[in-house]
C-alpha cells in the first residue's frame, strides 16, 4: 500500500541527506537523560510507566537529543522498492546495531524520557515496522530475539489475517513478549483528507460521523482486544501529518504519534516524532544513516 503515494516528506528521508527508566547497580548516569547500562537490559520486557502527572512542555521536548527510530516495511530476500530491505541486510543490520552498543527502547521509555527526563540506556534506539507484514513476525522477530531486542508494531487492522499480513495470533504473541502494539489506521488513508462531517464511506458504504473514529477509534478497540493491553502510540500512514488532526488523536487517547521525515512540529513535539525509513542499505550505511539523521 505504501507505493500508492510517495509524499515529500517521504522522499525525502530516502535520499539520505540525513536523523528501563531504572538504573541498577551497573549504571552510570550520563549527560541529557542517556545512562550507562552494563547490564544490557535492552532484552526485558519494558514496565515503564508512563507519566501520569504534569509533563515538560515543548521547548524542554524539543531540546532533548533525539532518539534514532527506524522504520522498517517489507523484509524479502531481494528488495523491489525503497520501502524493502533484504532478509541478508536485515540482518546485518541488527547485528551491527548490537555489535556496536546500542539498546533497543520502547514508546513508553522514550515518552518518560521525553516528558519527563528518565533516564535511558546509552545508545538508545527504537524499531518500528509499519503495516503488518507477515514477516515482521516469521523474520524480524527471531533476529531481535538473538539480541534482546524489542520492537514497535503499528497496524494497519484492515490486513489482519489477509494472505501475507500477521494473524491475531501473532499480533497477541508479539505483545505478550513484551513488544509494543501501536495504532495504523484500519485503511492506510492519510490523515490529512481525513472527513469531520458525516459521510458515506468508500468501502463500507454507511454513514461516518468522523473519519477519525472510523480510523483510529475502532482501531484501538480492535487492537485492545486481541493484546488485552492500552493502545497509546499511533504510525502516521506514508508519515504524513496535520497540525489540524492532533487535536483529533489527542482527544482520542493517542499519548506520543510518530511521522517520517519533516521536522518536529515546535508547538506538538509528542505528536510528531521522527523516524527514517530503512531500505536495503548496509550495515555500515545504516550507522551512517542513524548519526546524519540523529546528531
Amino acid at each position: 500500500m505504501k507505493n500508492l503515494i510517495k509524499p515529500l516528506a517521504i522522499v525525502s528521508v530516502l535520499l539520505f541527506s540525513c536523523n528501563n527508566n531504572k538504573a541498577d547497580n551497573n549504571t552510570k548516569p550520563k549527560q541529557d537523560g542517556i545512562i550507562t547500562n552494563t547490564s544490557a537490559n535492552s532484552g526485558k520486557k519494558d514496565t515503564t510507566v508512563p507519566p501520569s502527572g504534569p509533563i515538560a512542555d515543548a521547548t524542554t521536548i524539543l531540546a532533548r537529543k533525539e532518539v534514532p527510530i527506524l522504520c522498517y516495511h517489507h523484509i524479502k530476500p531481494q528488495s523491489t522498492n525503497e520501502y524493502t530491505v533484504t532478509t541478508d541486510n536485515f540482518k546485518a543490520q541488527l547485528k551491527v546495531l548490537h555489535d556496536s552498543g546500542y539498546h533497543s527502547i520502547l514508546p513508553d521509555q522514550l515518552y518518560a524520557y521525553l516528558t519527563t527526563g528518565a533516564p535511558l540506556p546509552e545508545k538508545p534506539f527504537m524499531l518500528t515496522y509499519d503495516d503488518t507484514d507477515e514477516e515482521q513476525f516469521s523474520i524480524a522477530k527471531p533476529e531481535m530475539d538473538k539480541y534482546g531486542f524489542k520492537g514497535v508494531y503499528f497496524i494497519m487492522t484492515i490486513s489482519i489475517g489477509r494472505p501475507r499480513y500477521m494473524t491475531k495470533e501473532q499480533i497477541k504473541q508479539l505483545a505478550d513478549e513484551g513488544h509494543t502494539i501501536g495504532a495504523h489506521t484500519w485503511r492506510h488513508d492519510r490523515v490529512d483528507k481525513y472527513l469531520t462531517t458525516p459521510h458515506i464511506d468508500r468501502d463500507t458504504k454507511k454513514i461516518v460521523n468522523n473519519d477519525w473514529d472510523l480510523q483510529l477509534v475502532d482501531t484501538r478497540k480492535k487492537l485492545e482486544e486481541i493484546c488485552g493491553k492500552p493502545i497509546h502510540y499511533f504510525a502516521y500512514p506514508f508519515g504524513v501529518w496535520t497540525k489540524m488532526g492532533i487535536p483529533e488523536i489527542r482527544k482520542r487517547g493517542i499519548k506520543m504519534a510518530f511521522q517520517l521525515s519533516t521536522k518536529r512540529d515546535p508547538d506538538e513535539p509528542l505528536y510528531t516524532v521522527r523516524r527514517i525509513i530503512i531500505p536495503s542499505i548496509s550495515a555500515t550505511s545504516l550507522l551512517k544513516s542513524m548519526h546524519n539523521n540523529f546528531h
